[in-house]
C-alpha cells in the first residue's frame, strides 16, 4: 500500500477534493486546486523523505463549551502522505479492534455507539450504574513513545514519527509537540483509537463464541468519549480505579472534574443524546427507557439556526431556505434514532416563529393575511394535507420541518464486522443501500435503488462519502425531462468528468 500507485491517487484526491479544510493552507501557504496541480502532488509524493515533514500551522476552533479547540494543519504534501499511510495501517488495526470502538472507522457511525447502549441499557437488563467518563486532553497528551511501540513493524513508522515530533508554529514561533497526536490532522484519530485499544481487555469484558458479552462490565467507546456499564455502584468505581491505572503509560488521566458514576434513573448524556430510565408502571420493569436529543443538543440546534436566520436578513426567501434546509436535514437524520418526536414538534413551532418574524420584517406595511397567503401554502406536493409550509411560491421551494423526519431505528452493525473483510461485502452493501432511505429523498431513493445503489460511471457504491448530484441523461438544453428515465445519481466528480467529455453517461 505504501508503494501503491493508486494508494497515491486516492489519498491526493481524498485531501484536495473531499476534505472540507482542502482549501485551508498550511505554514507553506500553498493549496492545491488544479488537475495539473494535483498530478504534480501525486509525483512528488511517491519520493518523499521523512525528516522534510514540516510544522502544522496551530489554528483554533470554538467548542461547545465556549472554550476553543487546537487545530495542527499541516501542509498538503504531508497531508496527502498522511492519508497514504493511514490506508496502509487501518485494515491491520481493523482487524483487531474492540467491538465496542464505534468512533473514525470505516462502517461505524455514532449512531451505532446509540444502539449498542440502548442495548445494554433496556430496564430488563443489570448493568444500571455507568461511568460516565472524560479523558483530560486526551489527543494532546498521547504519549509518543507508547504508541510509537505498538507501530512496531509498520513499514512508516519512522515517518509517523517525524509527524509526531513535527511541533507546530503559532504567533512565528515554533513549538515543540512532545506529547499528543495533532488534531486535525489525517492520521490522527487512527492513531488515537490505536493507543486507546485493549480498553475492554482491561476491564475484564469477554464474549462467547457467538459474540454475546459474558461478564459484570460493558463498554461503549467513541473516540476518546466512552461510558462503561455496571451492575453496582462500587463496581463502577472500581472501574474508574482500572481505567486510570490503565491510561497512565498511555500518557492519559481522567478527568475528575468530568467522570461521574450515575444511575440510569438518573441519565447520562453521550454524543448529543440523553440515555435515561423513567418510571412506567405498564411495563413488568416499571420502567422505560428513553433515548432522546439532549437539552444541550437542541439548544445548539437552535443557536445555528439562530445565527443563520440573523445572517440571512435582507435575503432573498429562496437563499434562506437553501441556507436553512441542510441545517435542518442534517439535525434531523442525526436525532431521527432516538425518541425525538416531541423535540422535533417543539423545533418546528419554534422555527415557525422565526419564519413570522423574518417576514413580518420584509414586510412591515403588509398584513398578517396578506403575508400568510404569501410565504404559506401546501407547497410540499407529498404533504398535501399541509397548509403551514414555508416558502416561495413563485419557485416552489420550500423549509423542511423537522416532524417530517419520522423515527427509525438504526440497526447495529454486526460484532466486529468490518468492511476490509472479504466474505462480508453482500452484508456491508445491504447496510449501505439502508442509508439511502435517510440520506436521500423519496425520489433519489427510487433512482438509486433502480441503479442498485451504484454510481454508474466509476462503478462504485454511492454511498461512499461523495457528494451526490443528479444528472439528467439528455440535457434539458436538449429536450430532456425529469422522469426518471432520463435521470441517474453519481458522485460529484464523476458528474464533472461527465460535463468535460472525459467520460460518457450511460
Amino acid at each position: 500500500m505504501l508503494r501503491s500507485y493508486s494508494n497515491r491517487l486516492v489519498s491526493v484526491r481524498k485531501v484536495t477534493q473531499h476534505n472540507r479544510g482542502k482549501y485551508t493552507p498550511g505554514i507553506d501557504k500553498v493549496v492545491v486546486k488544479t488537475a495539473a496541480a494535483r498530478g504534480k502532488l501525486v509525483d512528488k509524493i511517491a519520493n518523499y523523505t521523512p525528516w522534510q515533514s514540516l510544522p502544522a500551522r496551530r489554528v483554533y476552533i470554538p467548542k461547545a463549551n465556549g472554550k476553543k479547540r487546537p487545530l495542527g494543519i499541516q501542509v498538503i504534501h504531508d497531508r496527502a502522505i498522511q492519508a497514504m499511510v493511514k490506508n496502509a495501517l487501518e485494515p491491520e488495526w481493523e482487524a483487531t479492534f474492540e467491538r465496542s470502538s464505534y468512533g473514525f472507522r470505516p462502517g461505524r457511525s455514532p449512531h451505532d455507539a446509540i444502539a449498542s447502549i440502548y442495548n445494554l441499557a433496556r430496564p430488563n437488563k443489570r448493568k444500571k450504574w455507568v461511568v460516565d467518563a472524560d479523558i483530560r486532553g486526551c489527543f494532546d497528551n498521547i504519549s509518543h513513545d507508547f504508541l510509537l511501540e505498538l507501530l512496531t513493524g509498520f513499514p512508516a513508522r519512522e515517518l509517523i514519527k517525524q509527524w509526531l515530533k513535527a511541533g507546530y508554529m503559532e504567533g512565528g514561533s515554533w513549538h515543540p509537540t512532545n506529547a499528543g497526536t495533532p488534531q486535525g490532522s489525517v492520521v490522527s484519530p487512527l492513531l488515537a483509537n490505536i493507543a486507546l485499544h485493549g480498553m475492554e481487555s482491561a476491564l475484564g469484558i469477554k464474549y462467547n463464541k457467538e459474540g454475546e458479552l459474558r461478564a459484570s462490565r460493558a463498554l461503549v467507546r467513541f473516540a476518546d468519549d466512552f461510558v462503561v456499564f455496571c451492575e453496582s455502584k462500587e463496581d463502577a468505581e472500581n472501574a474508574v480505579k482500572i481505567l486510570s491505572d490503565w491510561m497512565k503509560p498511555r500518557g492519559l488521566n481522567l478527568s475528575d472534574e468530568k467522570t461521574k458514576i450515575v444511575h440510569l434513573s438518573e441519565g447520562f448524556d453521550f454524543l448529543g443524546f440523553n440515555i435515561r430510565h423513567y418510571k412506567n408502571l405498564t411495563s413488568k420493569t416499571e420502567l422505560k427507557l428513553l433515548i432522546k436529543p439532549s437539552k444541550k443538543s437542541v439548544s445548539n440546534i437552535r443557536n445555528k439556526l439562530r445565527t443563520e436566520w440573523r445572517n440571512c436578513k435582507g435575503k432573498p426567501i429562496d437563499a434562506v431556505i437553501k441556507k436553512l434546509n441542510p441545517i435542518i436535514r442534517g439535525e434531523a437524520n442525526y436525532f431521527r434514532v432516538g425518541v425525538s418526536s416531541e423535540i422535533f414538534n417543539s423545533l418546528d413551532h419554534w422555527s415557525y416563529e422565526k419564519q413570522k418574524r423574518f417576514i413580518k420584517h420584509t414586510h412591515r406595511n403588509k398584513s398578517d393575511k396578506w403575508r400568510k397567503a404569501k410565504y404559506w401554502g401546501r407547497l410540499n406536493l407529498d404533504r398535501p394535507n399541509d397548509k403551514w409550509v414555508f416558502g416561495s411560491k413563485n419557485t416552489g421551494a420550500y423549509m423542511l420541518k423537522f416532524a417530517w423526519f419520522k423515527i427509525e431505528r438504526h440497526v447495529l452493525v454486526k460484532g466486529k464486522s468490518s468492511p476490509d473483510d472479504p466474505k462480508l461485502r453482500d452484508y456491508w452493501k445491504q447496510r449501505e443501500e439502508a442509508k439511502a432511505k435517510s440520506e436521500l429523498i423519496k425520489s433519489k431513493q427510487k433512482i438509486a435503488h433502480r441503479q442498485k445503489y451504484v454510481c454508474p460511471i466509476c462503478g462504485e457504491s454511492l454511498f461512499n462519502g461523495e457528494e451526490l448530484h443528479l444528472h439528467h441523461k439528455k440535457p434539458k438544453s436538449q429536450g430532456g425531462g425529469d422522469n426518471y428515465g432520463n435521470l441517474q445519481l453519481v458522485h460529484l466528480y464523476c458528474h464533472q468528468q461527465i460535463h468535460s467529455g472525459t467520460v460518457s453517461s450511460l
